[in-house]
């Protein structure tokens, strides 16, 4: 796929917005180029499997064309009158003050976290929330009776019948990593967003589900100073301030060596646990196919819920799931 598919679009959806009367022919348009199956959302689907050349040029244009389209959606619909011509209408009369819908904070956390990440070329990912004990423990260096699947409290499902596999609710996002490997060759960049199930007491900062954003890259002389420059230029981005971090070991059965990020903001007096990451283990890639003594790459995760709170201050992570408007109707 080319830039010029992009450039095709623009040309036909905007020749198409221009012969547009009322707002139900505007809402079939934006389902036909922005909806889940629409022309411009399988554009930036396909990008995964783009080289990486190719999306860094393609993933901007796409998704300029998608906020451009949003915009002129959105003045498009507000020129259409509700009133028809054989209406009375008393122009003295106040106007009634219509409640707009709100984005949920997480989905605006998401969506500024994606922005960044594709803007230094990532790829966007989806996984399947309901998994395989292979892929979310076994593949990524947990097997059976090891101590470590203790880190993760698991949402076991009933199995079905004839079926050797045992299911879960996924405890991380980290089981993309071989999925995508074992379909995919290097080198590559993705992100993988998504929802994760943990069974465990609720209190301000844990939930039994809530979000997280896996990061990969893999290729040949991947390091941990590429993981430093990716990470340090998306936090800086992310809170639009300076910020100092820090790195710290730690263990994660999935890579070697392990380590914690903590960022400290220039405004705040105190370190944040921000992620875990590391170098992706060698037997992790072996499970995908590839052969650790000709690759590297790092990996890491992040709770979107956390550095919500962290942004916008929120004290306790419950908040975002007691669908309290008051919480939402704060974000444009």
């Amino acid at each position: 796929m080319e830039k010029t598919s992009v450039e095709g679009v623009r040309k036909s959806s905007f020749e198409e917005l221009t012969g547009i009367k009322d707002a139900k022919h505007l809402e079939r348009f934006r389902v036909k180029y922005l909806g889940r199956n629409g022309v411009l959302t399988a554009i930036l689907r396909s990008l995964k499997d783009l080289p990486l050349a190719e999306r860094r040029t393609l993933g901007p244009a796409a998704n300029s064309l998608r906020n451009e389209l949003e915009k002129r959606i959105k003045e498009k619909l507000s020129e259409f009158s509700s009133v028809s011509a054989g209406d009375f209408f008393d122009a003295s009369r106040p106007g009634k003050k219509v409640k707009i819908g709100h984005p949920h904070p997480l989905a605006v956390v998401e969506r500024e976290m994606r922005e960044i990440f594709e803007s230094l070329g990532f790829a966007t990912v989806d996984g399947p929330e309901i998994e395989t004990d292979y892929y979310n423990f076994d593949a990524l260096n947990i097997p059976p009776d090891h101590p470590a699947r203790d880190m993760w409290d698991t949402f076991w499902l009933k199995e079905p019948k004839n079926s050797k596999a045992k299911f879960l609710l996924r405890t991380h996002t980290s089981p993309m990593q071989v999925r995508f490997m074992e379909s995919h060759q290097p080198p590559f960049q993705i992100i993988v967003p998504g929802r994760v199930f943990r069974y465990e007491a609720t209190d301000v900062s844990h939930e039994i589900n809530f979000y997280q954003l896996e990061g990969l890259m893999v290729g040949k002389g991947v390091s941990l100073a590429n993981f430093k420059a990716v990470i340090e230029e998306f936090f800086k981005r992310f809170f639009n301030k300076p910020a100092d971090f820090r790195y710290r070991p730690s263990y994660f059965p999935f890579v070697e060596p392990g380590l914690e990020v903590d960022i400290k903001l220039k405004t705040e007096n105190k370190w944040l646990e921000v992620m875990g990451a590391g170098m992706v283990h060698p037997r992790v890639f072996e499970a995908a196919g590839y052969n650790p003594r000709e690759l590297t790459g790092f990996a890491f995760g992040m709770g979107v819920d956390r550095l919500a709170m962290i942004k916008y201050k929120i004290p306790d992570i419950r908040l975002f799931y007691a669908g309290d408007l008051r919480l939402t109707t704060q974000f444009k």
